[in-house]
């Protein structure tokens, strides 16, 4: 629908904006032998995966599929084992197609700028780039071309041959990174175009059923809010004596020194039949104990 393509685009934009603040301001290659190689690839990989993971956490869909699976009734509600495999299978996609992409815009942003991708491998260029007429030992060449990154250490009869390679690793990183977008792009389309066919629905049709999906989630979000305010709002006043928000109150109650010990401290969820649970120590209270307890008229003199 439009509200994932404007939140991916807009996940992309900020992506791009972050990998160049990223790079302008943590950045800057060793420009030794054998740490080339492990600083460019954590720069180019790890905000990736870093991401990639953020990506599926954000995504409430991840929580659905993974919440309550080791519940004893969700048995009772996966008859179908193949229709369920299909499912999941198809929501996981769902999923990490949405966490892709931020990661692969930050691969795409990254190659396609080529500073990590020559100090990565700089020291792994053919020595050819040398010139015939300059000699070193092999270990020679890589402490050079480890420094081919940092023009300052650079001798000054290689620059030509510094800017050779320089712009060999550029050329090799941006195509890698058009190529990737390419990669994605297509793919995207197909899957797209793939998942259209399947459809059981008309091209109406599924409109339709996006716009159904749409407006129950939005509702049921808002039954969801006012009937837990109401629930709570029932244990709330047993506790104290009147409802929250009431202009006219003739009384309240005083809890206990045992029913504020009651309440308080930490509680997991709580199982108290095969349907129900208590959400909090104080909806465990409000269920077990009677309204009992002193009370004070609000317009009395304390």
């Amino acid at each position: 629908g439009k509200e994932v393509v404007i939140a991916n685009a807009l996940i992309a934009i900020l992506t791009i904006g972050g990998q160049q603040l990223f790079s302008f301001f943590t950045f800057s290659c060793p420009c030794h032998v054998g740490q080339n190689l492990f600083y460019g690839l954590a720069f180019l990989g790890v905000p990736a995966l870093i991401l990639f993971i953020v990506g599926y956490a954000l995504n409430n869909q991840t929580w659905r599929l993974v919440t309550g699976k080791s519940s004893p009734l969700q048995e009772e509600t996966m008859r179908n084992r193949l229709l369920q495999c299909k499912l999941i299978c198809f929501v996981f996609c769902s999923i990490t197609g949405r966490a892709l992409v931020a990661p692969v815009t930050w691969l795409a942003v990254t190659l396609i700028n080529g500073s990590y991708y020559v100090c990565a491998f700089s020291e792994y260029v053919p020595v050819d780039y040398y010139g015939v007429n300059l000699s070193f030992t092999a270990r020679e060449r890589r402490r050079i071309l480890a420094a081919f990154p940092c023009g300052r250490l650079v001798p000054s009869e290689l620059t030509r041959e510094r800017d050779e390679v320089i712009l060999l690793l550029r050329y090799q990183s941006q195509v890698a990174g058009w190529l990737l977008i390419a990669v994605v792009v297509i793919t995207v389309f197909l899957s797209y175009c793939l998942a259209s066919c399947l459809s059981p629905l008309s091209f109406l049709h599924f409109r339709y059923w996006s716009s159904y999906v749409h407006n129950e989630q939005e509702l049921f979000d808002e039954a969801t809010e006012q009937h837990s305010r109401l629930y709570a709002m029932q244990h709330v006043k047993k506790f104290f004596g009147f409802v929250p928000g009431s202009e006219n109150v003739k009384e309240i109650r005083i809890p206990s020194l045992r029913e504020w010990q009651a309440i308080s401290g930490l509680a997991f969820l709580k199982q108290v039949d095969e349907e129900h649970y208590d959400y909090s120590l104080l909806h465990d209270w409000a269920l077990k104990e009677a309204v009992n307890g002193k009370y004070l008229k609000t317009d009395e003199d304390p």
